[in-house]
């Protein structure tokens, strides 16, 4: 993906569903994932003669908000206007939305890229109405016979923000995609549900020479649905544009699609420019003015961000900044964590139990920390066990795995399945004599100076328990016998 030879230039048009109750301009539910096509529309949505839109402070709450966590300077002034386009998914043939004065500019996120930090620019943060949605009879507009349109989302409100062309890889695209859709969800502006259209993210990317500084059009790549293929898209945008240019072909000023089946873009217009959309003042909303005391009142109404968890995790329970990082990705989840440390100080193992175990299982399960069986005293309990020696490290993987597929406590799963850690060393004692007379080669290489031939045998005594001797107990037998040997 790294070229010596060209260089990239990347700048994000990112949508983010405010999480309101009710529609932007009218009183129809904004929750409409799982609705019946056209099922929560009005005379304002659908836009019919006569319905006036009414403006939802909710709105303008959520908006402030981020423009308080990304940094952006607010401005007291902002105004509405009509952006003008037909098509079948936009009953009034304009969207209503914020070009010449937005709510909010000039902000930033700083993105960790490996080793090092990178400040990324927002030039602009304003709101807007969402359009409906086309339904095709096939998978792309060419082979299709016919298509419906869903009115349910017209006015779903959205904020929409752009950054510089600051961006210089995809992966620097898909980081600070991810970044933002954190920080949206840890003050409940957004959801970051991607799959289900509460974050979309319009990519724009040209490449130049580096030597000849020749650079191509700019293309836009629409509505990509999740950070994997934010990144994927742009790598294949770079490959094309890149392999045009060697060839001298000519390279379309152009809006492209993501094709999820062929993990490639494909042609869908040419590239409209501001001037198509005739954008004038709309009549219908007052200008929208935010003084001092309301954004000061939001911002000490904000919640710690993740930047400041992160350095406050690492502070506090002395762990390392990869964990920090982890824990504090979602608010639930960290909030989970801390709750964890409340009942059991011990930051480190719960810690490493989040991270290695549970997390695993939530991916698995595609379900949030709070929607899961495991509560704090769940995990805290198992970490109990592995630090007092009752059960080993692997099985209290497989207690914590029973815990969050039944509910049942850990006390009541070890009971069921005999799981108890064995400390007995007299039995101990001769499940490593059989190990020993099986393994004579062990006991040679530990003669000759092997030590790590230990690990080996405690390895084949667990075998031999099913993972329920005390590794500590057995590697102490371990090395008084072959001491003796």
């Amino acid at each position: 993906m790294i070229s010596d030879k060209y260089g990239i230039t990347i700048g994000l048009e990112i949508h983010a569903q405010l999480l309101t109750s009710t529609k932007i301009f009218c009183s129809c539910s904004a929750d409409v994932f799982d609705m019946e096509p056209n099922s929560s529309i009005c005379p304002v949505c659908t836009g019919q003669p006569g319905a006036l839109p009414v403006l939802n402070e909710e709105v303008v709450k959520k908006a402030v908000m981020a423009a308080i966590a990304l940094n952006c300077k607010i401005n007291k002034y902002s105004r509405f206007d009509r952006k003008n386009y037909f098509y079948p998914d936009l009953p009034k043939g304009y969207q209503i939305t914020q070009y010449f004065y937005p709510i909010a500019e000039n902000g930033y996120l700083t993105v960790k890229i490996g080793d090092e930090s990178k400040k990324i620019r927002i030039r602009r943060l304003h709101i807007e109405e969402d359009a409906g949605k086309m339904l095709h009879s096939a998978d792309t507009i060419t082979e299709a016979t016919h298509s419906l349109v869903d009115l349910n989302r017209c006015g779903i409100p959205l904020i929409e923000i752009v950054t510089e062309p600051d961006i210089e890889s995809p992966l620097e695209a898909r980081l600070f995609m991810e970044k933002l859709r954190d920080i949206l969800r840890y003050i409940d502006v957004c959801s970051g549900d991607m799959e289900k259209g509460a974050l979309r993210c319009d990519a724009n990317i040209s490449i130049y020479n580096k030597n000849t500084l020749e650079r191509s059009p700019r293309v836009e790549v629409k509505n990509i649905n999740s950070f994997k293929f934010v990144e994927k898209a742009l790598e294949y945008e770079f490959e094309r544009i890149k392999s045009l240019m060697e060839k001298g072909e000519k390279i379309e000023q152009e809006t492209r699609g993501w094709d999820f089946n062929s993990r490639g873009t494909v042609a869908m217009r040419s590239k409209e420019e501001e001037s198509d959309y005739r954008y004038f003042p709309e009549p219908d909303l007052p200008p929208l003015i935010v003084n001092n005391e309301y954004v000061e009142q939001l911002k000490n109404s904000l919640s710690e961000l993740p930047d400041e968890k992160i350095k406050r995790f690492q502070r506090e329970y002395k762990i390392s900044e990869y964990d920090a990082t982890v824990l504090s990705s979602s608010k639930k989840l960290a909030d989970f964590f801390e709750e964890c440390v409340k009942l059991y100080n011990n930051s480190k193992r719960l810690s490493n139990m989040i991270i290695n175990d549970l997390l695993s299982l939530l991916n698995e399960f595609n379900i949030e920390i709070d929607e899961s069986n495991i509560k704090p005293e769940t995990l805290v309990d198992i970490a109990k066990m592995v630090d007092n020696s009752k059960i080993s490290t692997n099985i209290a993987k497989s207690v914590l795995e029973e815990a969050f597929k039944t509910g049942k406590s850990p006390t009541e799963i070890i009971k069921e399945k005999g799981l108890e850690q064995i400390d007995d060393e007299e039995f101990l004692n001769s499940i490593v004599d059989k190990v020993i007379r099986l393994n004579p080669k062990a006991v040679e290489d530990y003669k000759k100076g092997k030590k790590g031939v230990v690990g080996f045998l405690v390895g084949m005594v667990m075998r031999e328990t099913r993972g329920k001797a005390n590794p500590k107990v057995v590697s102490r037998i371990i090395e008084d016998k072959l001491k003796t040997e």
